[in-house]
């Protein structure tokens, strides 16, 4: 299907050309490129809501900066799309988050106008600053600016950004994206704080009418501009109460604006522009701004899928068998079974309810569940401190994230022996994603930590008892549980509870010569090697590990006294992880077999389909039955 721009839009290759289009027209250029973006991610796929929010911000900052040489940072980078278009990327949009294409995030090595690599909350306030101080240093008249919702800001990073930009004497203009929502609706005092300031009725009718008798005085520039700051300063903090945060942290607070009205927010950036100093510019904007059923339905239009543009409708697989459920749906649906059971469960996640399903919980029991916002610190420190008075609490971050809460799981949960569990969700390669969302390194980073139990289970079923287990009086220490984003292997997934030995495997299959040893879901992609293998006369033993840490060293002996061939499975980084584990018990014990370990390879691995990325790391199903037939010293069959 050929998708065309429009008729300005389609004559724009960089921000030089937009600055040919008359300042009248620039709102004809913001529909083309909204109608663009909603033409490309309808038919290609892709994040959606929050592009379509930030549309016109997109034009104004590459109609009055001078992007490049002046900077721009998209926190998180979901809602860059029209940044990327307008920046000489638009006949390969199409590629957007496909195999070998265009990165989902803006990514310094695929434009020079991608000035800093996201994909994390939180982050751009920091990078702005740094590069603001550098052009100071450097003595370049070079402008930052960060451009962070209101979700992002509630990261403790974004204050740490804020109160050192303060006192910085940098350049470097904020400007904050308010539109009540990350993904899940934003949560908080901040929001209550940003909305106490875009509402009050009082500060915005006094602002509005001292505007517009400012503008019948017969007074200079200079003292107008002057003036007016100083005017606008006391009358917020005479009819607002919070209205002095971003103040008291001295940045310069203007705002709120409509973030849709591309004439002033033209004029206003051309103004701030000019002011010296650290500011922040608060403009008000619509998720989903110009397709009417996102505006309605934020969460669900974040990363719709494939839809049909006119009538809205999902477009989704017609599969005529039942098909098993998501793994985050088996953990949502099991945390309530278990809280239901025991009255000191409770759940704790960082802005990712609906994603990880903690939703489920947060229905059936608002008292026990808590989204924190995007706080991954905070969470797992809250959740420590829920364990010291014998809760048991379920932290669901995804493995991503859990990289930002690295030191609070040693020093709040490990140290202590806090019998906090963790669930990482979208542990392994999540996709279209890429590598600032790939899961990639819980194992390795979690195994050197003391204290701490980690296990994987291979389908929904041992996910359900793993969480079992891991909630029962008997186990006092940190639980990590990780599992892969989608779907699970089980239709039939509701079985009765059973407890698990902790450090305990199972012996799946014996075989002959070679033994697959795997750990968490990629034991599918084992039993399939195994099943084809079988027809070529090649009998491989199947071992299911379940936990890595402590990793069971009786199965351990079993397998290298018996086969002097093994093979490794995982879905995490090969360096450090389960592999290595193996290879470590393999030489504390003087053992000789040869073992190939597969999985994530020390490279960054970036976006395409979860199939297409298990065949370049080589451990999707053919790749292990080459493992083992290489071991054999037989032929190969050739991946493509």
């Amino acid at each position: 299907m050929l998708i065309e721009a429009g008729p300005l839009l389609k004559n724009i290759d960089t921000p030089d050309d937009l600055k040919k289009v008359s300042r009248e027209k620039l709102h004809q250029v913001c529909d083309e490129l909204r109608q663009y973006i909603i033409d490309i991610v309808s038919v290609h796929g892709g994040h959606f809501a929050a592009s379509l929010g930030v549309v016109e911000l997109s034009v104004a900052l590459h109609y009055v900066y001078n992007t490049p040489y002046d900077q721009l940072v998209w926190d998180v980078g979901h809602q860059a799309y029209g940044h990327k278009i307008l920046t000489g990327r638009r006949d390969a949009f199409i590629t957007n988050r496909k195999y070998k294409g265009l990165s989902g995030f803006p990514k310094r090595s695929e434009s020079p106008y991608d000035t800093f690599g996201v994909g994390h909350s939180s982050t751009s306030i920091s990078a702005a600053l740094g590069m603001s101080m550098a052009a100071k240093y450097k003595g370049e008249n070079r402008k930052s600016v960060a451009i962070i919702g209101d979700g992002s800001m509630t990261a403790g990073m974004a204050f740490e950004a804020m109160n050192h930009a303060g006192v910085a004497d940098s350049d470097v203009l904020i400007i904050l994206n308010d539109n009540c929502m990350s993904i899940d609706p934003n949560v908080g005092a901040l929001k209550e704080y940003l909305t106490d300031i875009s509402t009050s009725p009082t500060y915005n009718k006094f602002r509005d009418e001292l505007w517009e008798l400012m503008g019948k005085l017969p007074i200079g520039k200079t003292f107008t501009r002057d003036m007016a700051s100083k005017v606008e300063a006391g009358l917020k903090g005479m009819v607002s109460k919070s209205s002095n945060l971003f103040e008291a942290l001295q940045l310069r607070y203007f705002g709120p604006i409509d973030g849709h009205n591309i004439t002033n927010l033209v004029d206003t950036l051309k103004d701030l522009r000019e002011i010296p100093g650290p500011k922040i510019l608060h403009i008000l904007t619509v998720k989903g701004k110009g397709y009417e059923l996102a505006e309605k339905d934020q969460t669900k239009w974040h990363a719709p899928g494939l839809f049909d543009k006119l009538t809205g409708e999902i477009i989704k697989k017609k599969i005529e068998t039942p098909q098993p459920p998501k793994y985050q749906d088996v953990f949502g649906l099991t945390l309530v079974e278990l809280a239901e059971m025991n009255p000191m469960i409770m759940g704790v996640t960082p802005a990712m309810p609906s994603g990880s399903s903690m939703k489920f919980m947060m229905e059936a029991m608002p008292d026990r569940a808590f989204d924190v916002g995007i706080c991954e610190q905070h969470a797992v420190t809250l959740s420590a401190g829920l364990a010291t008075q014998g809760v048991k609490v379920f932290c669901n971050i995804y493995s991503t994230f859990m990289q930002r809460a690295y030191d609070q799981v040693i020093h709040d949960v490990a140290l202590q022996k806090l019998p906090v569990i963790f669930c990482l969700d979208r542990a392994g390669l999540v996709g279209e994603d890429g590598p600032t969302h790939h899961g990639c390194y819980d194992i390795a980073f979690f195994r050197c930590i003391p204290n701490l139990i980690i296990a994987a289970p291979m389908n929904e079923q041992e996910l359900r008892n793993l969480m079992y287990t891991a909630q029962l009086p008997a186990n006092d220490l940190p639980f990590v549980i990780r599992y892969p984003r989608g779907e699970g292997v089980m239709v039939d997934w509701k079985k009765p509870f059973e407890q698990l030995a902790i450090g305990q495997g199972r012996r799946l299959k014996e075989g002959k010569e070679v033994a697959i040893l795997s750990f968490g879901h990629p034991g599918n992609n084992a039993q399939t090697a195994i099943r084809n293998l079988r027809l070529e006369g090649i009998d491989p033993a199947h071992y299911d590990m379940r936990f890595v840490k402590p990793i069971d060293e009786a199965l351990l002996h079993e397998v290298f006294q018996n086969y002097a061939l093994v093979v490794t499975v995982e879905d995490a980084t090969v360096v450090g992880g389960f592999g290595s584990a193996v290879l470590e018990f393999m030489n504390a014990h003087n053992y000789h077999s040869q073992v190939r370990i597969l999985g994530i390879p020390d490279v960054v691995v970036e976006h395409g389909t979860l199939k297409e990325l298990q065949q370049e790391c080589h451990y999707d199903a053919m790749a292990i039955a080459n493992a083992v037939k290489n071991l054999l010293g037989k032929s190969v069959l050739v991946e493509g």
